[in-house]
C-alpha cells in the first residue's frame, strides 16, 4: 500500500510540475538553424487557446517585422537571446500609405500589437525606427495580464501604447525611450526598476484612464533621463479627464520641470481636465525631483498611501512574478 502510494504521489508531483513548464518551444533565427526565421510565422503556428505556456525563443538578429498576436492566442512567451542584439522593428507612422493606399493611424502604426491574454516578452528590443513623421507606435498592448522584462522599447511620438480598461500591464527592468507622450493608454500599468528617455523638450505620460479605473500609470522606483540639451518636460499630460499617473521613488533629471504637470488645455471636447485627472508623488528624487513649486492640483503621497500601491492591490490580486 505504502509503495502504491508513493507511486501516485510521485505521478502526481510530476504532472503539477511539467504543468510549469512549456508544451512546446520553437525557435527563431535569421539563420535557419531554428524552427522559423519569422517571429510572426513562429507565432501563427502555435495552436489557438493552447493549454499552457508556449515558448518562442528569438535568436540574435534584426527582425523587419509589424508583428500582431492576436486574441486567439494567450500564454505565449517571446524571449530573446540578448535584449540588444535580438531586434524587432518596422517604421510605419500616422499618414503613412498602408497596402490599399489608406493612410495609417496613430492606432496601426505599431512594431508589435498584443491582443491575446498572458503574454510575456523579455531580452528583446522592440523598435518603431520613425521619428519626426507622426505617431508612431513601437508596443501596442491590449492584452491583459501582459509582462515585459529586461527589454528596450525604442520610438519618438507614442512609443507605448498601453491600451484598453481592462488591460493589467507590468514592465519591469526596461529602457523606454521616446519624445511626445511616448507612454499613453488607458490601462492598469505599472512600471518598475525602469529607465525613461525622454528625447524632446514635451510630455512622457499621456495617461487616459476610465472614471471607474482606481490605477492608471504607477511608476515605482524608475529613473528619467534625457537627450544631452532636453531642458523641459512634463511628467505628463491627460489625454482624458480621469487621468491617473504615479511616481513613487523616482530619480528625475534636470530636465522636469519645476510644475512637473500640464493640464493639457485647449481641448474642446475634454475641457478643464486637470479638475478631475490625479496627478501625485512620493519622494521623488534629484534634481528634477523637488516637488515644492508642483501645480496646486497634483498630489504628495505620504507614508500610509503606500499601502495601496502594492502590485496586488493596483493589480487586484494579479501578481505578475508569480
Amino acid at each position: 500500500m505504502k509503495k502504491l502510494f508513493l507511486i501516485i504521489f510521485i505521478s502526481i508531483a510530476n504532472f503539477l510540475l511539467a504543468g510549469n513548464d512549456p508544451y512546446v518551444r520553437i525557435t527563431v533565427a535569421k539563420d535557419e538553424s531554428g524552427d522559423f526565421t519569422s517571429i510572426q510565422k513562429a507565432i501563427n503556428s502555435i495552436r489557438d487557446l493552447g493549454p499552457a505556456e508556449a515558448l518562442v525563443f528569438i535568436k540574435s538578429g534584426t527582425y523587419n517585422e509589424k508583428i500582431t498576436i492576436p486574441s486567439s492566442k494567450h500564454k505565449i512567451t517571446l524571449e530573446g537571446e540578448n535584449k540588444d542584439n535580438t531586434i524587432i522593428t518596422n517604421n510605419d507612422f500616422s499618414g503613412k500609405p498602408d497596402p490599399f493606399n489608406e493612410k495609417m493611424t496613430t492606432f496601426n502604426s505599431y512594431t508589435l500589437l498584443v491582443m491575446g491574454d498572458e503574454i510575456k516578452i523579455s531580452n528583446i528590443t522592440i523598435q518603431n525606427s520613425s521619428c519626426n513623421e507622426g505617431q508612431a507606435v513601437s508596443l501596442h498592448v491590449e492584452g491583459d495580464r501582459f509582462v515585459i522584462k529586461n527589454s528596450n522599447i525604442l520610438g519618438c511620438q507614442d512609443t507605448i501604447y498601453s491600451a484598453t480598461n481592462h488591460s493589467r500591464q507590468f514592465f519591469e527592468n526596461c529602457y523606454i525611450e521616446g519624445t511626445t507622450d511616448f507612454i499613453f493608454g488607458q490601462a492598469t500599468v505599472v512600471f518598475k526598476n525602469c529607465t525613461i528617455k525622454s528625447l524632446a523638450d514635451s510630455y512622457i505620460t499621456a495617461a487616459a484612464t476610465e472614471a471607474d479605473r482606481q490605477y492608471g500609470f504607477v511608476f515605482l522606483d524608475c529613473t528619467l533621463t534625457a537627450k544631452e540639451g532636453i531642458t523641459k518636460v512634463y511628467l505628463g499630460r491627460p489625454w482624458r479627464p480621469y487621468a491617473k499617473t504615479v511616481f513613487i521613488n523616482t530619480e528625475m533629471g534636470k530636465h522636469i520641470l519645476p510644475e512637473g504637470w500640464n493640464p493639457w488645455k485647449g481641448d474642446k471636447m475634454f475641457p478643464d481636465k486637470e479638475k478631475t485627472a490625479y496627478y501625485a508623488e512620493f519622494e521623488s528624487k534629484g534634481e528634477g525631483g523637488s516637488t515644492s513649486k508642483r501645480v496646486s492640483w497634483s498630489h504628495q503621497l505620504t507614508k500610509k498611501d503606500l499601502k495601496n500601491y502594492t502590485l496586488e492591490k493596483i493589480f487586484d490580486d494579479w501578481n505578475p512574478n508569480k
